[in-house]
């Protein structure tokens, strides 16, 4: 049998080699390894030491495993082989992918470097297959940190990196001698910089998504200068030119050139895309197939052994053995808890014709498309005060017969309202919301749909149907609120661009006309949970006790159940440099919603646990192959991976750097917490070291309620009855304080 398996390693490694075409051959990493005896694995499971083993292993879709075991997952040096040509070689530890490693693609791209849990993480080295190549800092597959970049076609970077974009201080030089040094956000220009070109000319000044933007002076091979103001729009654009001496040569050039002709061909080359990460790549090393172990007995023979430590009665120098091997058995750490799961359905009820609110979702459609489409000038993100005023707003009539600017429609005359319009086109510039894709989603052939009830304030939510945006109906006093904390909220969203709060990106009004007069106020948010993971538990946490449990028993608790914090089971483990970044932006968010005076705000969080059982999968969109995200070996997906939910598979699978941020998407691991039972409620129960792996989705939301009179009532009311500290209406620094601390309790350090 080890003859055979020898022999089938060999050509199956051939076949790969040749599957991959000519590259450089890795120095083996594997060393010396002293092999565990069997009779040492025996006492292990009777209380001894559990020793470390030497495994060979055929998985049953072809997938193959060679190295050293630890109980139940590979433990020390291994090597992984999949069928679709990739293969890792390096350090594991209890199971998972973690330490030194070179993992390689059948295209013949590499990557030799820090592994941590399954992903690119540490320092590096990515060859790309067309002969780019980055060495540096890696953070979840992600190019982070500082690093270089060589591309095939010759340029060069060197500088920050953040999130796989070049974002910081950096310098990019071209094949053709021209290079920028300077600071760079997004993957391009941003901020101060210059421009050289290898003709001797050059730009010193400021830079906005790529191109100049303000102050800066452009500067010829001769002496000669021009000083202004720069932008792409001519009209924007203004300056003095200064010539050298009593050289007049430049007195007729236009400043726009600058756009059209000298930065045309400084385009960004852009980094090879990775067609499958390795943490998206499935291992089936826990299923229940045939393995063997070898050991070595006290005479010096080779001896095999099953995974569950039963001994062949046959040995020989050749290790081959006719003995019978079981399956091994189940793991001691349980990898998803047992949560009742129902088959996945969309939330709310769709509105269709017949629908009390059929008429009101029409309205807002056409609203929403005649605001987002209507034509307006280029839109600055340096917007001025009197953009911001709260009678900054315009009122469109909408005929049912149609109007010069309104189309006919079927729906009763309504009159629509946009608020502060200028500043919220920049800020879906600012959260790079492309209009199109916007008007898609809310003003689509596919209708909104209502959440079953509304929430405890009587707002009503809207959910468009591929779940990217919700819509929330108003109270006149949240508007108010919310115009009063624009200014605040914008300077803040656009200095943190990891904030936790609420995305907005529209309020608007809609007034019918006739007898009812009816106004409709709503605001239309980012929904956090639009993602390609099923969420499985969702809870909404502020850190008081009084009323924060849910009123239900286990067996009627769904994934769309929203929990309290009373009912929270588990405390959550981020990784060291997100959790870092985490206590940093709720600080600030904190800070900034007590200056402006709101409380009453929450931390929702959702949690998908990894592994958990495929009938809660969200239904893929029409023409989405799922071996696009996670090819395996039988062309399946594997354990937790991603499962699209009507969005942009390009977007999300190809460029990780769209889909993992702060509170979106991130692997995490939960730990489940019992409490104590006494009289006084426990916020945080004590760890149980029963570990998850699980993405998890974190936002503040609830941001527009202030402290006003009637939440200073509902205070001193509660306050008399129960324990002032126990309750959620408290003033907001308060608020602030008691929120930070629960939450530091409850995310931690892993």
């Amino acid at each position: 049998m080890n003859k055979e398996l020898t022999g089938f390693v060999k050509a199956w490694e051939a076949a790969v080699r040749k599957s991959a075409g000519p590259k450089k051959r890795a120095s083996s990493i594997f060393t010396p390894m002293s092999v565990a005896h069997v009779d040492d694995d025996d006492d292990a499971r009777n209380g001894g030491e559990v020793s470390v083993t030497q495994v060979e292993k055929i998985l049953p879709n072809g997938d193959f495993y060679t190295g050293q075991w630890l109980e139940n997952g590979p433990h020390g040096q291994g090597k992984y082989l999949w069928t679709d040509g990739c293969m890792y070689v390096g350090e594991w530890q209890r199971g998972a992918i973690t330490g030194k490693g070179r993992f390689s693609w059948p295209s013949g791209a590499t990557y030799e470097g820090d592994f941590k849990s399954g992903y690119m993480d540490g320092k590096g080295t990515y060859t790309g297959s067309s002969g780019d190549t980055y060495k540096g800092c890696w953070v979840m597959e992600l190019r982070h940190g500082q690093g270089t970049q060589s591309y095939p076609n010759g340029d060069f970077y060197d500088g920050e990196w953040r999130k796989g974009l070049q974002n910081g201080h950096g310098r990019y030089q071209w094949k053709n001698g021209n290079h920028y040094i300077g600071q760079w956000r997004n993957g391009v220009f941003y901020g101060n910089g210059t421009m050289m070109w290898s003709n001797g000319n050059r730009y010193d000044g400021s830079w906005e998504d790529g191109l100049p933007r303000g102050n800066g002076t452009f500067r010829w091979g001769d002496g000669s200068f021009y000083v202004g103001v720069w932008s792409r729009d001519s009209k924007e654009q203004s300056g003095t030119y200064y010539p050298s001496g009593s050289c007049v040569g430049h007195l007729e050039w236009d400043p726009q050139e600058l756009f059209s002709v000298d930065l045309v061909e400084c385009s960004i080359c852009a980094c090879e895309k990775v067609a499958i990460y390795p943490s998206q790549k499935s291992l089936n090393i826990l299923d229940g197939d045939k393995m063997s172990r070898k050991g070595t007995d006290v005479n010096g023979r080779t001896r095999w052994s099953s995974a569950d430590a039963r001994v062949s009665n046959y040995s020989s120098e050749d290790g081959s053995h006719d003995g019978s091997r079981t399956s091994h058995g189940d793991n001691s750490v349980p990898r998803v808890p047992n949560l009742r799961l129902r088959p996945p359905k969309k939330q709310g009820e769709t509105i269709s014709k017949g629908h009390k609110n059929y008429d009101l979702m029409l309205n807002l459609q056409l609203g929403i498309r005649h605001a987002v489409g209507r034509p307006a000038p280029s839109t600055s993100l340096d917007l001025k005060s009197s953009a911001f005023d709260p009678k900054e707003k315009v009122w469109t009539k909408f005929p049912p017969e149609g109007s010069k600017h309104t189309p006919p429609h079927s729906s009763c005359e309504f009159r629509w309202k946009d608020y502060c319009p200028v500043v919220f086109r920049a800020l879906r510039k600012l959260f790079k919301v492309d209009p199109a894709d916007y008007m898609i989603s809310l003003c689509g052939n596919d209708a909104l749909r209502e959440l079953s009830s509304p929430g405890k304030s009587g707002s009503f939510f809207y959910l468009t149907n591929d779940d990217r945006y919700m819509i929330k109906t108003m109270k006149k006093s949240e508007v108010k609120v919310f115009l009063r904390m624009l200014p605040g909220y914008y300077k803040h969203v656009r200095a943190f661009e990891n904030t936790l709060v609420t995305k907005f990106f529209g309020l608007h009004c809609v007034k019918l006309t006739g007898t009812a007069q009816k106004k409709v106020r709503f605001v239309i948010m980012g929904n956090l949970f639009c993602s390609q993971y099923a969420i499985h538990r969702r809870f909404d946490l502020k850190g008081s006790t009084f009323g924060r449990t849910t009123d239900k028993p286990e067996s009627e608790i769904e994934p769309t159940t929203t929990l309290k914090d009373l009912d929270l089971n588990y405390i959550f483990r981020l990784r060291k440099s997100w959790f870092q970044e985490f206590c940093r932006q709720v600080n600030k968010d904190c800070d900034f919603l007590e200056q402006e005076r709101i409380m009453d705000y929450s931390m929702l969080v959702g949690l998908h646990f990894r592994g958990m059982s495929s009938c809660d999968n969200v239904t893929p969109p029409s023409g989405y192959s799922p071996g696009s995200t996670t090819p395996t070996g039988n062309g399946n997906m594997g354990d937790g991976a991603p499962r699209l939910s009507g969005v942009d598979v390009d977007h999300l699978v190809v460029d990780p750097s769209r889909w993992i941020q702060l509170g979106i998407n991130m692997p995490a691991r939960a730990e489940s917490t019992v409490r104590k039972s006494c009289d006084t409620p426990q916020l945080v129960g004590q760890p149980t070291g029963e570990l998850y792996e699980i993405i998890i989705f974190f936002g503040i939301i609830d941001i527009l309620q202030d402290y006003d009179i009637s939440k200073k009532l509902e205070h001193a009311y509660k306050a008399f009855q129960y324990d002032a500290t126990t309750i959620s209406a408290v003033d907001p620094r308060l608020y602030s304080r008691r929120f930070r601390d629960f939450i530091f309790r409850v995310f931690v350090e892993d």
